[in-house]
């Protein structure tokens, strides 16, 4: 399959229509039809479906589209890799985040880059979940992760930088507000909001729930933890999300420590087998202390707290863990 071939069925696919698809590659209609023609019998099936006033996808032809338009980001994100490099740019890194890391660590780790690596060109890809971010790693779409542990691959380095835990994010008018600390199982019989189930949190969540003794009961799921957050607020239900997530100043949630509260770790992954010196050097930089800049600082708890009720600070680490593998 050519690419000029994929370019004109998405085209085609897209607008329906071979006449506004011609408009659109700027060429005429009878070649763009013949181009299409070639492209199914290449294929050996029909991709479109044609009738006098419009096109279709047939169930082949939505497969080539949804796959195809990855495959063309893809090759245009290649092109202006190369592009970069030729310019005189000493590499490309694609590096992902998840949840708050994503506010708290990509600012300082990309101003510390462009510092020390000027001709470095980084994008950055934030608020992802752990499982995206390491089939990314493994497709090649990333070259770096920050992401929370645990992950199935074991072609996946990991070094931990922070051993952070849950807390309560809770509606401020809930009768839980006013305790200074709270225990897993009072929170049985309570709606919960919470990240995708195939998350590296949600799973935390619900073994932690599980040891309590009951089932967390999700009434919605949301992948970014600034929106998790306003369901909170809006009193949808309550969440268990990384005590980092205090950063996110809501109005009407309030953040509560739990006893003996569940680890969530926090680490930086790469393919072990695809290290090479810029990448050695660029991982580096996750040893330096970050720095805060304007809107980083987590909020401090209610005024009306003891000291005994506040958090405590994720703790740093730099020991190195291997991943989990599958039995």
């Amino acid at each position: 399959m050519e690419t000029r071939h994929l370019k004109y069925f998405i085209a085609v696919a897209e607008e329906r229509h071979f006449g506004r698809a011609a408009q659109r590659l700027h060429m005429a209609q009878p070649p763009l039809s013949q181009q299409i023609r070639q492209l199914e019998e290449q294929l050996g099936t029909p991709l479109l479906l044609r009738t006098t006033r419009k096109v279709d996808l047939t169930p082949a032809g939505q497969v080539l589209l949804d796959r195809g338009r990855l495959l063309m980001q893809e090759l245009e994100a290649l092109e202006e890799d190369v592009r970069q490099v030729g310019a005189g740019a000493t590499g490309v890194l694609r590096v992902g985040f998840t949840g708050t890391a994503t506010y708290r660590l990509m600012p300082s780790i990309v101003q510390a880059a462009r510092r020390t690596f000027p001709g470095l060109r980084i994008t950055v890809q934030g608020e992802m979940l752990t499982p995206q971010m390491e089939s990314a790693l493994e497709d090649g779409r990333l070259d770096v992760a920050v992401l929370r542990p645990p992950v199935r691959s074991g072609t996946v380095a990991l070094k931990l930088l922070e051993q952070d835990q849950l807390v309560a994010a809770l509606p401020a008018d809930s009768p839980l507000a006013e305790k200074g600390t709270v225990d897993l199982a009072e929170l049985a019989g309570q709606d919960f909001v919470g990240y995708p189930s195939y998350s590296a949190v949600s799973s935390i969540v619900v073994d932690a729930c599980r040891k309590a003794g009951f089932q967390p009961r999700l009434v919605q799921e949301a992948r970014e933890t600034s929106t998790l957050l306003s369901l909170v607020a809006a009193g949808m239900g309550i969440a268990l999300v990384p005590m980092t997530s205090r950063m996110f100043s809501f109005q009407g949630v309030v953040f509560r420590p739990l006893h003996n509260p569940p680890p969530v770790d926090l680490a930086v992954a790469w393919i072990r087998d695809a290290e090479t010196p810029l990448l050695r050097s660029f991982l580096q930089l996750f040893d330096l202390p970050p720095t805060s800049g304007p809107g980083q600082q987590q909020p401090p708890l209610r005024p009306a707290e003891s000291p005994a009720q506040s958090l405590p600070q994720s703790q740093p680490a730099s020991a190195t863990k291997e991943p989990p593998r599958e039995n």
